[in-house]
């Protein structure tokens, strides 16, 4: 676990206007910059970047963070990826194990760094080569791709030859080049001088980039007979097939604009689908689609089409992404399956009918409770009890994946129909966590509002200004909690959370760690987000000023309280008079408080 100081420490460190500028344009406008917001389609600017809050906040559809929750946003990374991604670019080591010392560290970043670095020289060098050879251009120029969209790719060529990299790489024995799976080193014959030789050679090259638009990995395709007819990076440090998609960093804001993604099975799909007009377009990386792709995908849109090859192995695929669908879906998403004729790709589809014939079969789609139902019983006979029985234990493992909800009530159902039974013989059968079909719908949860009075006034100063929190004591929470207890609850967790976070603690920073604990202060944030910026000192007086008037009636609840009992005994007399020099005492810090404004 990430400790929250750093993040904080990170936060304060990162400057949002850099970070939200390399994706949206940005204007001064008075203390914030503003810009069209990229989370919603206007026409005039309501987007607004604050460098002092360190927060952004657009008016017109309510979006708002920090650095962090604008990458997660933007990106579809992770709470995680993002922290990463904005850590590396300031220089900073996240401290994701505690107990790996300083040293070792380091030299992890700077192992990750030199694959970095090699796989961007290589990169650059396939793309140069491309532009010299002849038969990699006239083959991609057969396959209709043009050369704005080759460069929007980064497409490449990987000539023939054994150590053509030698060129970009004077060090060609570097340790980097093998971790990276840009070489092969293999073992000379009798334990002789190993030898080292380029992995891809005549090839067409796809480099493969992460989120951040980092290559991390390639695909190289043969341009005539061969196999393998595509070759891809092995798993390294920086490549993992089961975490990256194929076009992802270049079809982000297209998936946003059209309002889905496409997923296909290979490179030249992608690139032929943008080339065609469907620039919403990503692929698998030569493996089966993972739980991890799909919720990748879900962060960028709620809608999912996956489009396969109309081959036996194009239906084994969607088998495949139908299993890793299942424990994410929920009423919110909708994901679909296209299936394209046998002999045909999305390639080769779009090649010989076009793009309109292509966008037919997008919208008429299969959704995935038809896909689930006809994959379950297409090849049993429902008229004999074997076939339905048989159809039901197809079904199963899908249905128990799935988290209780409408949809799944629905498939339920259909199943029922199908196979002559009951929603409820199924759910019991099945064994169904809350089955939706008797479950009883829970009230929703209650969001506490920002109390009022001075309990908001002190929640706000403390949240726009965090420091200001090291003035609370328990004896002030104690007070308030005897006349208004869920107002000194919210005030208590928001000092103990700004508390947490040290020396660096800003607003931006707390309003992150708030979030990430699903509290109940968004609505303040987001009514603070949108002022202007407010002068702590100022802030300081305020809240040091409701402080003492706390204590004021404290202290006079004690003496009435001493009073009543008619002073009993030296104790109580001396009680009472300290008391009261503590009065005076707060009474005259109030005095000159009050001359001075």
């Amino acid at each position: 676990m990430i400790p929250q100081s750093f993040i904080a420490d990170l936060i304060a460190r990162v400057d949002i206007v850099d970070v939200v500028g390399r994706y949206v344009q940005l204007k001064k406008g008075g203390a914030n910059y503003m810009g069209l917001c990229p989370f919603h389609n206007e026409k005039s600017p309501s987007f607004t970047v604050s460098p002092t809050k360190q927060f952004y906040h657009c008016f017109g559809c309510g979006a708002h963070g920090t650095a962090i929750g604008f990458l997660m946003e933007y990106s579809g990374m992770s709470y995680v990826e993002a922290i990463k991604d904005l850590a590396q670019n300031n220089g900073m080591i996240v401290p994701e194990d505690d107990t790996m010392p300083p040293m070792q560290r380091a030299q992890m970043q700077a192992k990750t760094l030199a694959l970095s670095e090699a796989m961007t020289r290589a990169c650059d060098y396939y793309r140069r080569q491309l532009k010299t050879a002849e038969g990699a251009k006239k083959y991609l120029q057969g396959r209709g791709l043009s050369g704005e969209i080759a460069a929007k790719f980064g497409l490449g060529y990987a000539p023939e030859g054994w150590d053509n990299l030698r060129q970009e790489f004077p060090d060609y024995d570097a340790p980097a080049l093998a971790e990276s799976g840009l070489v092969i080193d293999k073992e000379g014959e009798d334990g002789g001088r190993h030898k080292r030789y380029d992995r891809f050679r005549e090839r067409v090259m796809f480099p493969i980039r992460n989120t951040k638009g980092q290559v991390i990995g390639f695909g190289g395709r043969v341009m005539g007979v061969g196999e393998p007819k595509y070759l891809n990076s092995p798993e390294t440090p920086l490549f993992q097939k089961g975490y990256e998609l194929y076009g992802l960093f270049e079809a982000r804001q297209a998936i946003r604009d059209a309002g889905y993604v496409l997923v296909t099975e290979g490179y030249m799909d992608v690139v032929a689908l943008a080339q065609m007009g469907f620039p919403q377009s990503v692929a698998t990386l030569g493996t089966a689609c993972t739980p991890t792709h799909v919720q990748k995908l879900l962060r960028q849109t709620d809608q999912v089409i996956f489009s396969f090859d109309g081959d036996s192995a194009g239906r084994r695929a969607a088998r495949r992404a139908l299993d890793a669908c299942m424990p994410l879906v929920d009423d919110s998403k909708t994901i679909k399956f296209l299936f394209l004729p046998t002999e045909h790709d999305p390639d080769s589809y779009i090649r010989e009918f076009g793009a309109e014939a292509f966008q037919k079969e997008v919208q008429d789609a299969m959704p995935l409770s038809q896909f689930l139902l006809k994959l379950c019983s297409q090849d049993n006979d429902l008229t004999t009890l074997e076939g339905r029985a048989h159809t039901q234990f197809e079904a199963k493992s899908a249905l128990q994946a799935m988290q209780p909800s409408s949809l799944r009530l629905q498939i339920v159902r259909g199943l029922a129909q199908l196979t002559q039974t009951t929603p409820m013989e199924i759910e019991n059968m099945f064994e169904l966590a809350q089955p939706v079909a008797r479950v009883r719908v829970a009230p929703p949860r209650v969001k506490r509002s920002p109390p009022m009075g001075l309990e908001r006034q002190m929640i706000r100063i403390i949240l726009a200004h965090p420091p200001l929190a090291e003035l609370m004591d328990q004896s002030v929470l104690d007070a308030l909690l005897e006349t208004s207890p869920d107002g000194a609850q919210m005030l208590t967790n928001l000092v103990q959370a700004a508390q947490s976070l040290g020396k660096h603690a800003q607003f931006a920073a707390l309003s992150d760690h708030l979030r990430s604990l699903n509290s109940d202060f968004d609505e303040l944030i987001v009514e603070i987000a949108g002022q202007s910026e407010t002068d702590i000192d100022l802030h300081r007086q305020e809240l040091g000023g409701a402080i003492r008037n706390i204590k004021i009636q404290q202290i006079k609840a004690a003496q009435a309280e001493l009073a009543n009992r008619g002073l009993q005994g030296e104790a109580d007399k001396l009680r009472y008079y300290e008391l009261k020099k503590q009065l005076d005492e707060l009474n005259r810090q109030n005095s000159e408080e009050i001359a001075l404004r």
